[in-house]
């Protein structure tokens, strides 16, 4: 019913919980925990006659409340509360590990629920429960439709959930491993939980640490970040003095480094690392194989040729495009884009997975190269620039831009985008 997360493999666990079993036998850092398994799911839905979901949204919806109204069997709850009681009951994290997740062939990155800051084994289990049903979210039916293989939730997904200590993360982050030894490691990083980078809700400072161990930065402006406050997760103000100081030291970034090329070393090929700092120790919370390389970053001295009416930002996923500015805020604008739109938004979140099979391109106002939206971004070898300040302002819904995902940049016609005369070139 439980599986230690040490003696975890991808065929009963899934492709996170398989790689972060790797990494602690190997002696990686790596919180402790377990895994609710396959069969655990398995046997929650054993009779719930999922293959009379047909896959239309509706129906997806209708899959996903049938799981999440079902109770947790009281035998995974004692369990639970066993290996809670194992690690001393603490705050722990919640993550899914679906078959296929974090597979060389298709990441899913950002496309299940996880949870943080989760405590005592009711909630636990509660926890469990909505993993499992996000199988059936649109957002994850759409990506495994459009990685191949099938959108029916009526199919063969499965999913196990990975329970760990949770990690109160001074800094946090995300690490690209190079593809061959003259490549960098690419490191991005910023205060407080991990969910700020990956879901691409800040704009991270970002650092390249070559194989001989030279370090190259740019520090961002960072103005929030995420903590737990007992139960909850709270967003608040960076101190101003900390909002443009680097949040890693060059030796730090090298330790990482250093860190990222033992864990592609285990795992068999470059990697895409999530880690943390708490009580000044690095620690892995996942890794997965790089499905898609980010472009280089953006020359400084290419910047400065640009015309005036360029806006610039950071390369996310290579390739150029000219299509029709489409500004999205929220839900509420999906039904606004049409194939062929850019997509111009604050930031992606993952539940807009959906729109990044329609749009030709994205801009976001924040974000990493190594957030989950860049990341699907160049599965779907769409072109992205990201991190372009006040771009829903900057440029107007309707008309048309051409971006170029590889040079970081986002250009229109005189006068199309708004405050060019002040802001002409502006980064």
């Amino acid at each position: 019913m439980i599986v230690p997360l040490m003696e975890a493999v991808a065929g009963t666990c899934g492709g996170k919980a398989g790689a972060l079993g790797a990494s602690l036998r190997a002696g990686l850092p790596v919180p402790d925990g377990f895994v609710v398994p396959f069969a655990a799911y398995l046997a929650a839905v054993r009779d719930l006659d999922l293959g009379r979901f047909a896959g239309e949204p509706d129906d997806v919806h209708a899959a996903a409340r049938t799981i999440e109204a079902r109770p947790v069997h009281a035998a995974v709850i004692d369990a639970l509360e066993r290996a809670l009681g194992e690690l001393g009951d603490p705050p722990v994290a919640v993550r899914s590990s679906a078959a296929r997740e974090d597979t060389a062939q298709a990441s899913a990155a950002g496309q299940h629920e996880s949870f943080l800051a989760v405590h005592g084994a009711g909630e636990v289990a509660k926890a469990v429960r909505a993993c499992w049903a996000s199988l059936f979210s649109p957002r994850a039916v759409e990506y495994r439709a459009a990685s191949g293989r099938g959108g029916r939730p009526s199919g063969d997904p499965v999913m196990a959930v990975i329970v760990q200590r949770h990690l109160d993360a001074e800094v946090s982050g995300v690490m690209f491993t190079p593809a061959d030894s003259g490549d960098a490691t690419r490191i991005e990083a910023s205060w407080g939980l991990g969910p700020s980078v990956v879901e691409g809700r800040v704009t991270p400072d970002s650092y390249r640490v070559t194989a001989d161990g030279s370090v190259t930065r740019t520090v961002a402006d960072k103005q929030r970040r995420l903590d737990r406050r007992g139960t909850r997760l709270v967003l608040r103000d960076v101190p101003t003095g900390s909002r443009n100081r680097p949040v890693l030291g060059d030796v730090t970034a090298t330790r990482l480094a250093e860190l990222g090329g033992r864990i592609a070393a285990v795992l068999g090929g470059p990697q895409d690392i999530e880690w943390a700092i708490a009580d000044g120790r690095i620690w892995v919370l996942q890794a997965r194989p790089v499905t898609a390389a980010p472009p280089p970053p953006a020359s400084p001295a290419g910047a400065s040729d640009m015309p005036a009416v360029t806006l610039t930002g950071t390369p996310g996923s290579r390739g150029t495009v000219t299509g029709t500015v489409r500004i999205v805020r929220g839900r509420g604008d999906f039904a606004r884009v049409r194939p062929g739109d850019i997509l111009v938004c604050p930031l992606t979140d993952p539940a807009w997975t959906p729109l990044l099979r329609i749009a030709a391109g994205v801009v976001t106002e924040t974000g990493g190269v190594l957030s989950h939206a860049a990341i699907v971004a160049r599965e779907r070898a769409i072109p992205a620039v990201l991190g372009i300040p006040n771009a829903t302002s900057r440029l107007r819904d309707g008309t048309v831009v051409t971006i170029d995902g590889t040079t970081g940049t986002a250009t229109a016609e005189p006068g199309i985008i708004a405050g060019t005369e002040a802001n002409a070139g502006s980064t």
